[in-house]
């Protein structure tokens, strides 16, 4: 028994709950036309009920659909689950992203990700929110910007 190896352990300790979210606990979202264009879903995986600040989604896009230009005020973290995306930064090349791939957003840094034209991505988006809130929306990404100096 733990309590016996580490006597401390019992009394300084709060008393915690694992907590398992099970599939189709949660139902799948769909986000404002305002902040995306084309067909996108949100699978919560830490959400606003939970105690931490930091928040992850599971966000799966279909082809040629993206977020609109945003900004995260405690930056953001994309780890790249399946198919092919995009992820663009304000000033920057549009660069594709492929299964495995990690991307990381500096706070304050204008961007905008989605899946390529012709193929679906599912990244999990990682982050933070700062007095309750985690993204502030921009204009949405016009077409020029969606293939401008994308690298393959």
């Amino acid at each position: 028994c733990l309590g016996t190896l580490l006597p401390f352990a019992k009394h300084d300790r709060k008393e915690f709950a694992m907590m398992i979210h099970r599939t189709g606990d949660r139902p799948s979202q769909a986000p404002s036309s305002e902040y995306f264009t084309g067909k996108v879903r949100f699978d919560p995986v830490v959400s606003a009920d939970d105690p931490s600040p930091v928040k992850m989604l599971s966000v799966t896009f279909e082809p040629g659909a993206r977020t609109a230009w945003h900004t995260h005020p405690a930056g953001q973290t994309l780890f790249i689950v399946s198919g092919m995306g995009l992820a663009g930064s304000e000033g920057k090349p549009v660069q594709v992203l492929r299964p495995g791939d990690t991307v990381w957003f500096a706070p304050g840094e204008r961007h905008w990700h989605g899946a390529s034209p012709d193929c679906a991505m599912t990244h999990l988006a990682v982050q933070t929110a700062v007095d309750g809130k985690t993204a502030d929306w921009m204009e949405h990404v016009t077409e020029e910007d969606y293939n401008a100096g994308r690298a393959e």
